[in-house]
């Protein structure tokens, strides 16, 4: 598969059009769960717009030394209820509420006991939503070898890659050297939000999930406004 291009992201919560921007013209997604579960990330909390300021929804989980993402448990079951009246409270004169109000019912309604099901299934209505129907393989089934570069490179391999696909925190532990020499190109991919919509309260760094409330169809190209991608050039 000449070409293909790996974008290999934590399953984060609700999370900003940046995430998603970094899909654009990718073919699958694959959601790096078998890493260990960091504290106060983006993992299992982000904002939403608020009349006073972004409002931060968090989901509580269960705390472990050293436990991944796919291992990480959903603490109780009273954060869903809190949730969705903050949503429902927001975006319920939101253009394309009803458009969604159904299928994040449904999310919110069911018990989850592991955060990454939960994110993946938000994500999955997320990108549907932008008109991005990707594939979704987590890393806890593919158990690819090694850590940080030599990891995303058996990844690449798994996933018959060629090229990778970063944000920009990426290049400060990439050994850009290896991945040439396993014949990888890098992307790196940056995302300036545009600002949208006329209702009080924008601010960048809102969950995606504001934005295609706010914008229904025309939010991928807002996506693709905001979108930058640079190829690092490495000498052999």
């Amino acid at each position: 598969m000449d070409g293909h291009v790996l974008v290999a992201h934590q399953p984060a919560y609700l999370p900003w059009p940046g995430y998603f921007s970094r899909l654009l013209g990718a073919e699958e997604l694959v959601l790096l769960d078998h890493v260990q579960f960091a504290e106060r990330g983006w993992q299992n909390r982000n904002h939403i717009r608020g009349n006073a300021g972004p409002v931060r929804l968090t989901v509580p989980v269960r705390r472990h030394f050293g436990q991944s993402i796919a291992d990480t448990r959903i603490a109780d079951g009273s954060w869903a209820g809190r949730h969705w009246r903050s949503l429902a409270q927001t975006y319920a004169r939101a253009p394309y509420w009803p458009d969604l109000r159904e299928t994040l019912d449904a999310v919110y309604r069911t018990p989850w006991t592991h955060l990454a099901g939960l994110n993946e299934a938000l994500l999955r209505v997320m990108l549907d939503a932008f008109g991005l129907p990707l594939p979704m393989v987590r890393t806890s089934e593919l158990a690819p070898a090694g850590w940080q570069t030599d990891m995303l490179i058996d990844l690449c391999r798994k996933r018959s890659a060629t090229r990778l696909r970063v944000g920009t925190g990426a290049p400060a532990y990439l050994d850009f050297g290896r991945l040439a020499e396993h014949a990888i190109t890098v992307e790196v991919a940056t995302y300036s939000h545009p600002e949208y919509g006329t209702a009080p309260g924008w601010r960048p760094g809102l969950s995606a999930l504001d934005l295609l409330l706010h914008e229904g169809p025309n939010a991928l190209s807002i996506l693709r406004a905001g979108a930058r991608t640079e190829t690092k050039a490495v000498a052999l």
